[in-house]
C-alpha cells in the first residue's frame, strides 16, 4: 500500500465522497442540513484519507482556536496544579486544549503571560490574579473582547466573573473551633499578606478572636521553613506563649509542625495546631493535622464551566462584555483530626 507523504486536503475528501467542499465543511462542523447517507459517505472519505481540518486555516477565517489560557502562580503548588487538572477536564470535554502559564505572583510576569495568550488568540482566559487591586491588569482585561474568569482571587472593582472560596468564613470557623477547645492564646502565622486570600483569612481569624474578647497575635513574615521556625520559637520564648497556632498556608502548617516536633513540643498537649488547606500527609502524620479543606477540584471545574458559559453567550452579548458580573463563592470544610485537641482522652 502506498504511504501518503502529505496531508489530505478538503478538495480530495470532497472528490472521494462525490460532494462539494461546502458539504464536507458542514459535516466537519456538525453535519447540519446534511442527509445521513451523504454524511456517512463523507465521514468514510475523511477516515480513509486521514483528513485533519487545518486549525490554522480556521483561525484565519475568524473561527475559534479551541484553546483556553490558564494563568496561575505556580504548577509546583498542589492547590493550583489540582485546579489546573480540574479545569483541563472541563476544557477537554468542550473539545479544547488548555495552555498553562505561571507568574510566581509577579505582576510583570502576569501581564506578559496574558499578552502572550492574547497573541495566540485563545478563546478564553482563566487567571488567578497576583493582586486583586491591580488597576493595570483590570484595565488590560477590560479592553479585550476575550471572555475572562478569575480563579481563587477576584479583581476588585471590575465586572470580571470570579470563582472564589469563602476564606473569611473558613478562617473564622477554624479560630472558633480552637476557642471552643478552651485555648485563649491563639497565634496566627502566615506570609504573603498582600494576597486577597490571605487577607480574607486574616480577617476571619482577627474577627473571631475579637468577638471572643481575645487579643489577636498575627505574624505575617513567615515565607519559608526557616522564617516559620524563627517566628514560632520567638513566640514561645515570650511570656504568655501560644496555646494554639492557626496557620494560613499548608507550607506554613508543615513548617510549624516540624518545628514543634524538632524541639520536643507535644502537639496538642502543649501547643495545638490547625492549618488552612489540606495536604497529602496531613492524615498520616502523628498526630494527624486538623485543617480547613478547600474544594479544590470544584474551584477548577466551576471556573472553566463559567468561562464556557460566557463563550456560549458571546453571540447574544457581543464580546461577552455586557454580561453581568457573577461571583461563585464556594464553602470550605473543617476536617477534624488530632492536632487541634480532638480525639484526646
Amino acid at each position: 500500500m502506498k504511504t501518503r507523504n502529505k496531508h489530505a486536503t478538503l478538495n480530495e475528501v470532497a472528490r472521494a465522497a462525490g460532494v462539494g467542499t461546502t458539504t464536507v465543511s458542514r459535516v466537519i462542523n456538525g453535519g447540519q442540513r446534511v442527509d445521513p447517507e451523504t454524511m456517512a459517505r463523507v465521514q468514510r472519505a475523511i477516515e480513509t484519507l486521514g483528513y485533519m481540518p487545518s486549525q490554522a486555516a480556521r483561525i484565519l477565517k475568524g473561527d475559534r482556536t479551541r484553546a483556553i489560557g490558564l494563568v496561575i502562580p505556580s504548577i509546583a503548588d498542589p492547590f493550583f496544579s489540582s485546579c489546573a487538572e480540574a479545569a483541563q477536564a472541563i476544557v477537554r470535554a468542550n473539545d479544547s486544549v488548555l495552555i498553562v502559564l505561571t507568574t510566581q505572583n509577579d505582576p510583570k510576569e502576569e501581564l506578559e503571560a496574558v499578552n502572550m495568550l492574547m497573541r495566540h488568540r485563545v478563546d478564553g482566559l482563566i487567571i488567578a490574579p497576583c493582586n486583586a487591586e491591580d488597576d493595570v491588569l483590570a484595565r488590560m482585561l477590560g479592553r479585550i473582547s476575550t471572555p475572562v474568569v478569575t480563579l481563587d482571587r477576584p479583581i476588585e472593582g471590575s465586572k470580571i466573573p470570579s470563582v472564589v472560596v469563602d476564606n473569611f468564613a473558613g478562617a473564622k470557623l477554624a479560630t472558633e473551633h480552637l476557642i471552643e477547645h478552651g485555648y485563649r492564646r491563639i497565634a496566627c502565622l502566615t506570609g504573603e499578606p498582600h494576597l486577597y486570600t490571605i487577607q480574607e483569612r486574616m480577617r476571619g481569624y482577627t474577627g473571631a478572636m475579637q468577638s471572643a474578647g481575645l487579643k489577636p497575635a498575627l505574624s505575617v513574615d513567615v515565607e519559608d521553613h526557616v522564617s516559620a521556625e524563627k517566628c514560632l520559637l520567638n513566640l514561645m520564648k515570650k511570656a504568655g506563649s501560644p496555646q494554639a497556632v492557626l496557620t494560613l498556608k499548608n507550607i506554613t502548617t508543615v513548617a510549624v509542625f516540624e518545628t514543634l516536633q524538632k524541639h520536643g513540643v507535644k502537639v496538642p498537649e502543649t501547643v495545638a495546631l490547625l492549618g488552612y488547606d489540606d495536604f497529602q500527609m496531613a492524615e498520616a502524620l502523628r498526630p494527624s493535622i486538623s485543617v480547613i479543606r478547600q474544594p479544590i477540584e470544584e474551584i477548577g471545574h466551576a471556573a472553566a464551566e463559567l468561562l464556557f458559559e460566557r463563550l456560549l453567550n458571546q453571540g447574544a452579548s457581543k464580546g461577552g462584555g455586557s454580561l453581568q458580573r457573577r461571583q461563585v463563592v464556594l464553602a470550605t470544610r473543617l476536617v477534624l483530626r488530632n492536632s487541634c485537641g480532638c480525639g484526646r482522652a
